[in-house]
């Protein structure tokens, strides 16, 4: 409006000029008179103040109540309910269905934790492998062990035990001298030997070591002679069972390898321990059916040539090695050579044994078997070798020193290097008992 006083817009845009005498133009003089300025702002603030002491009175039964209704009729507590238990859990309904702890969940539980778990890796995933530990070696009663023995001497069909002084039983050898069985002739502990490389998913051999005269296991066959340390040393994945003989004394008696089927039940038996102490047991399935090298030495051709004769392994006898140890058995030992030309044998001697090497070569001779004198050349099957030894050179550390240091080892090494010894037969194990 022209001429308009900016000052008469009072409360947004509303216009307060007016007519004299008009409502409007009183309120817009009072604007204006200072006495009067605060009128039109009091005339909004009283009636607001009304309404505050109103809300500021206590509220009585009935208006709370009718406050409280809403348009549909419903409460207070019907719109906003108090919290209850069952609203902080979820129902049946609302999360997965627990099952009862039983045996069939703890029986999954188990087999979920069992399971192998894969680690994200660029390497392929191995199979599993036996830890690396040290050789393993220990002494084993077998009851098919040489003694004790209570049968008869093949030789003479007499009783083994043929002395007696009340209670007590003993043996007389042919030296005329008697021992006693709860000394000589009750021991029935093995030596059995596992090298720490030893792998039962390779080629490998059993090496059964009789010993000889006069010797003990732990004193001579362990210690002195050091076998188990000569297989270990050869590299051939091979183990030993050496079973005690005549406990230190002069007698070469076989004992329970004497009778047919002998050496078969003696590996039978020992497969399970080699595969104890290999350290997995289901290993014995394949210890009771593994290839055979027998290595006998002095008094041990006795268990040994019997061993070849009525042993019940068949065709599992790889090879043979006599360390100056023919002494007798001729005729076993030259009918096992002519009947296993897939296996070796081999003999070495010094001035006490020669006379009846000799004589066996010649016998071999006959069978026209060719023969080798000495063991620089490959042993392959069939090989039929025969070594003298030099002077000097004594029977008694002939099991360490005879052509060569450490002959077991020599011969085991030889052997490891023509897989076809070691490889079993391809037309299943021969449990028949030879002659």
């Amino acid at each position: 409006m022209v001429g308009a006083n900016p000052k008469s817009e009072v409360f947004g845009r509303v216009n307060l000029a007016g007519r004299p005498g008009s409502l409007r133009h009183s309120l817009l003089r009072a604007y204006r008179t200072p006495s009067l300025r605060w009128l039109p702002l009091l005339s909004l603030l009283i009636p607001l103040s009304f309404t505050l002491v109103q809300y500021g009175k206590a509220p009585s039964p009935g208006s709370l109540a009718a406050n409280a209704r809403g348009t549909s009729g419903d409460t207070f507590d019907d719109r906003f309910p108090r919290p209850q238990f069952k609203d902080r859990f979820p129902t049946a309904a609302e999360s997965f269905q627990q099952r009862p702890a039983n045996v069939a969940d703890a029986q999954i539980r188990r087999v979920v934790q069992t399971q192998p778990y894969r680690v994200a890796s660029l390497s392929p995933i191995l199979p599993y492998q036996r830890p690396q530990h040290d050789d393993e070696t220990a002494l084993i009663g077998l009851k098919s062990s040489a003694f004790p023995y209570y049968g008869n001497n093949p030789r003479t069909e007499a009783p083994f035990l043929n002395v007696s002084n009340g209670e007590r039983r003993g043996h007389r050898g042919y030296s005329g001298r008697v021992y006693w069985q709860d000394e000589t002739f009750n021991d029935n502990r093995v030596l059995m030997h596992v090298p720490e490389r030893f792998d039962i998913k390779k080629p490998g051999v059993i090496v059964v070591f009789f010993h000889g005269n006069g010797a003990t296991l732990e004193r001579d066959v362990r210690d002195r002679q050091l076998v188990p340390q000569q297989i270990s040393d050869s590299g051939a994945n091979a183990v030993l069972l050496a079973p005690q003989l005549a406990v230190d004394a002069h007698d070469s008696s076989a004992g329970k390898f004497w009778q047919p089927g002998g050496l078969k039940r003696f590996i039978d038996e020992s497969a399970s321990h080699l595969a104890k102490l290999y350290g997995d047991p289901s290993a014995a399935k394949t210890f009771a059916n593994m290839p055979i090298v027998i290595v006998g030495y002095s008094g041990g051709f006795v268990p040994t040539a019997y061993s070849l004769d009525v042993g019940g392994v068949g065709n599992r006898i790889r090879g043979v090695m006599l360390l100056d140890a023919v002494y007798g058995e001729l005729d076993k030992f030259a009918s096992w050579i002519a009947n296993n030309r897939s296996s070796f044998f081999v003999s070495a001697y010094t001035h006490y044994t020669q006379r009846h090497d000799q004589e066996l070569m010649q016998m071999i001779r006959d069978k026209g078997i060719a023969i080798s004198d000495d063991m620089d050349g490959p042993l392959r099957p069939g090989s039929v070798v025969f070594v003298k030894t030099p002077d000097g050179v004594t029977h008694r550390d002939y099991v360490t020193h005879a052509w060569t240091d450490k002959p077991v080892r020599e011969v085991l090494a030889k052997m490891s290097l023509t897989p076809s010894l070691t490889r079993f037969a391809s037309s299943g194990t021969d449990t028949s008992i030879s002659r």
